[in-house]
């Protein structure tokens, strides 16, 4: 019934952080992007492999509930070749990461860390 994910959204507050963030910093690009007079928010599709990233900017969004058990969407996970690399590539941008582990069922490498807004975004092998 499902073939794939077709794109994931995620809101940030501030637009400059966030598109610098996700598109300067991650290295996504931008598919297109729109300010939504009406709704007085700004809607960034950003491409993620063959998924998208609907990146939605609203400045009066309320805050997470918890870090990172609220309900809904927990985490978002990027698979990478080589979790240290992709470490020390975030970390020469000055993203901070937690300690690479590996994962109890699959024993693969992965790693968290945030986005300006505190979303948690995970990569791993």
């Amino acid at each position: 019934m499902f073939e794939r994910i077709h794109h994931i959204a995620i809101i940030g507050k501030d637009y400059e952080a966030s598109r610098h963030f996700y598109v300067d910093l991650l290295g996504f690009s931008v598919i297109r992007e729109n300010y939504r007079r009406d709704r007085g928010d700004y809607k960034i599709d950003l491409a993620c492999g063959q998924q998208e990233i609907e990146l939605f900017i609203i400045k009066d969004a309320p805050e997470r509930a918890s870090y990172p058990e609220a309900l809904g969407l927990r985490h978002l996970a990027f698979q990478v070749d080589s979790v240290e690399e992709t470490v020390r590539r975030l970390q020469e941008k000055g993203i901070h990461t937690e300690p690479v582990r590996l994962d109890d069922y699959t024993g693969k490498k992965m790693t968290f860390f945030q986005d300006p807004d505190g979303l948690p975004l995970e990569i791993h092998e």
